[in-house]
Formats: structure tokens, C-alpha cells, sequence
């Protein structure tokens, strides 16, 4: 795996930066993003549950004072949302970066389209048992379209 901070991954646009690890653990990580993509735009809890660790949380200060909220709450207002996928609204997600903290940790940060809004989030990342979970997550709404 390279180490070059501006190496990039084949399956995304943006930098890749590694601290050593195994090869394998870059797929899997990406199969968890792609679960983290799907999940927002079909709106399926049970997807959103499997990516997200259960003692999760999730950050935002886009209106200038900060706001939590625990995974718990966030799949129930994604399951109560109307799904982009339902409404035929092309996939617009992209990873922009990369960054392996350990062979165990990693931040990823995407761009997602949702509706007519589009969100930035950083994504942390642990290799647990049960595969790559989402521990936290920090989002800005970078536009509305």
C-alpha cells in the first residue's frame, strides 16, 4: 500500500493517506462506505445499523452552537425519510479522502447528495469484529441545490 499522501485509491477521487496496513483492510473499508452510501440513499435503518457501531455519535455546527445526536436518533429520522433512491434522484457520494490512523482506525471523508441537499461528513472508522463501523461522524451541509 503506498504511503504518499497524494497517492490516490483507484475507486475514488481523492488522497489516500496510509499508515501500515494490510492490503485487505482497504476493501473492506470501502464495502463500508458503499454500505454507509446505500443506506442514506434507500434509507434503510437496517444497512445504517450495520455500518454504524452501536455507541456512536454523530456531530454537527453548521448553525454556529453544536449538535449531538446518537446513532439511535439519527436512524430514526433517516427511517423516516423519503428515500432519494424512491424519488429516482441519481447517486451523487464520493470518497474525497483517506487517512489510515493505525491498521485499525481510519477517517474517511465523502460528499453525498441527499434530496437537494449536499453534505460533507468526516467518518471514523474501527476495524472491529463485526467488520469497519462508523464511531463517529462529523457533517456540514456544504450546499443546498
Amino acid at each position: 500500500m503506498p504511503t504518499d499522501p497524494e497517492s490516490t485509491n483507484p475507486e475514488s477521487t481523492g488522497p489516500v493517506s496510509t499508515s501500515p496496513v494490510s492490503t485487505s483492510a482497504v476493501p473492506a473499508l470501502l464495502d463500508a462506505v458503499q454500505l454507509y452510501f446505500d443506506s442514506l440513499y434507500y434509507c434503510d435503518t437496517k444497512m445504517l445499523n450495520r455500518v454504524f457501531h452501536p455507541s456512536s455519535s454523530l456531530f454537527d455546527a453548521d448553525d454556529g452552537s453544536l449538535f449531538v445526536e446518537s446513532i439511535e436518533s439519527f436512524s430514526n429520522d433517516v427511517g423516516g425519510r423519503t428515500s432519494p433512491a424512491s424519488e429516482g434522484q441519481e447517486r451523487e457520494d464520493e470518497i474525497l479522502g483517506i487517512d489510515f490512523l493505525s491498521p485499525i482506525s481510519a477517517t474517511v471523508k465523502i460528499r453525498l447528495r441527499a434530496h437537494e441537499n449536499v453534505f460533507v461528513d468526516h467518518l471514523g472508522f474501527v476495524l472491529t469484529e463485526d467488520g469497519w463501523r462508523i464511531v463517529s461522524k462529523i457533517w456540514h451541509l456544504e450546499k443546498v441545490v
